[in-house]
């Protein structure tokens, strides 16, 4: 059912609650394959030496259960994994316990961890969660062992007694916090102060992060490009984001508006090459240097790929509403997917570009040869439908294949942030030719 609605509806809820019950799924899956993995250790003397551990040292399985969340970058799959093992009785209920608190604890990290770029604004929410969270679960992890070893809460056993604990964990912190919520909003307020600016800067346009940069130390100048393209990046997906509005029936006003933002990527992109071209090489060492212009080649296809919304993307949408045109109901479906895939992939260049997380340049690697699929795909289905006779394909046939190019050569130009990161690592060639020919 979840395959189904992905695949084969148009609204974007039906999708997204076809990519949540396949989710469920998933999970489902996973825990029968790790029900299975656990069967033959558990009757081990290693894993029984382990749990009774945990059971007696409840901080260490605390610490565990945080370290696991933090780890896998997900709390629902700790406690799910611990669930289960508490469930087939490779551990006790206790130490199942202390991994699940220590399990919500660990998971309030995670948006502090991915909030660190940010501004300070915005990283009070993360900062506070983990406060209240954190407090909470210590305080549930001396509580419910001082209970239990008391006797106070009988006997629980089994893995759906520690769903329930774990329920009743987050129930009795949404009723505790939420009186907290003012006092603690003042309190990290001043703990994360607004930065204060040395000159007002002119009304609704942003402070380039580079008008106060400092070349004293190489990994601050680094760290201005960086937050500078991470706005680049931002102001080229609000130039994107509203591109399948103007296709449907933007007037020449939004069309008109959206092609002046690219004059602020395009200032963009000139300070940051008045700043790069302005760095002392003396003072930088190869690395930073090389990472500086890396950097820059990657706000040039930034810059790039706000010219293709504004001089390309734009004008087709123009075409069609002049004309008074629509694509088929097939077509326009291939483009939403399209246009969804790429502002998901902005999101996930942003995190790479500030992490130059590995794993994640590999996943923006990956989505760049999806959406090639997408469109190739497209193509064909386009030219299909075109000997099928569709009269709305022959009518919009040229501004359906040059979107179809133009998307894809502006999720080229996000992709490019994981290249050098990939290359760095090695994971990348520097040609796909063979280098040596057959001979005869």
């Amino acid at each position: 059912a979840g395959g189904y609605l992905f695949v084969k509806t148009e609204a974007k809820k039906a999708r997204q609650l076809g990519r949540i019950l396949m989710g469920i799924a998933f999970i489902l899956i996973s825990l029968r394959f790790l029900r299975e993995a656990m069967d033959p250790i558990r009757d081990s003397a290693f894993l029984p030496a382990v749990a009774g551990y945990l059971a007696r040292d409840y901080i260490t399985a605390f610490l565990v259960g945080g370290a696991l969340a933090f780890v896998m970058h997900s709390s629902v799959a700790a406690i799910l994994m611990c669930v289960t093992l508490v469930q087939i009785g490779a551990i006790p209920f206790a130490a199942g316990l202390s991994l699940v608190l220590g399990a919500n604890f660990g998971s309030a990290f995670i948006p502090v961890w991915l909030s660190r770029g940010m501004a300070l604004k915005a990283r009070r929410i993360p900062y506070a969660n983990l406060a209240l969270r954190g407090t909470w679960a210590v305080l549930c992890l001396f509580g419910a062992n001082l209970a239990l070893r008391q006797g106070w809460l009988g006997d629980p056993q089994g893995g759906q007694m520690l769903v329930n604990a774990h329920l009743a964990f987050n129930a009795s912190l949404l009723l505790l916090a939420l009186p907290a919520c003012t006092p603690l909003g003042g309190i990290f307020a001043r703990a994360f102060p607004e930065p204060v600016q040395a000159e007002a800067a002119q009304p609704g346009r942003p402070v380039s992060a580079l008008e106060q940069g400092s070349y004293a130390s190489p990994a601050q100048a680094v760290a201005n490009l960086k937050r500078e393209l991470l706005r680049m990046a931002d102001q080229t997906g609000a130039m994107f984001r509203p591109v399948l509005d103007l296709y449907k029936g933007g007037s020449k006003e939004q069309i008109r508006a959206v092609q002046q933002m690219d004059a602020e990527v395009n200032a963009c992109l000139s300070g940051i090459r008045r700043y790069v071209a302005a760095i002392p090489e003396e003072a930088f060492g190869k690395a930073e240097l090389k990472a500086a212009r890396s950097l820059m080649e990657y706000a040039i296809r930034l810059e790039t790929a706000g010219d293709v919304v504004a001089r390309r993307l734009t004008v087709l949408a123009g075409e069609m509403n002049k004309k008074g045109l629509s694509f088929s109901r097939e077509g326009w479906l291939e483009i939403t997917r399209m246009h969804e895939a790429i502002l998901a992939n902005l999101q996930l260049a942003s995190n790479v570009l500030i992490s130059d997380d590995l794993e994640s340049a590999r996943l923006l690697s990956l989505e760049k040869t999806e959406l090639k699929r997408m469109e190739h795909d497209s193509r064909k289905r386009h030219l299909k439908r075109l000997q099928d006779g569709a009269r709305e394909s022959f009518d919009t046939s040229d501004i359906h294949l040059e979107t179809l190019r133009a998307l894809r050569e502006f999720n080229s130009h996000i992709a490019a942030v994981a290249t050098p990161v990939l290359y760095r690592s090695g994971q990348l060639l520097e040609t796909r030719l063979i280098e040596d020919m057959p001979e005869g």
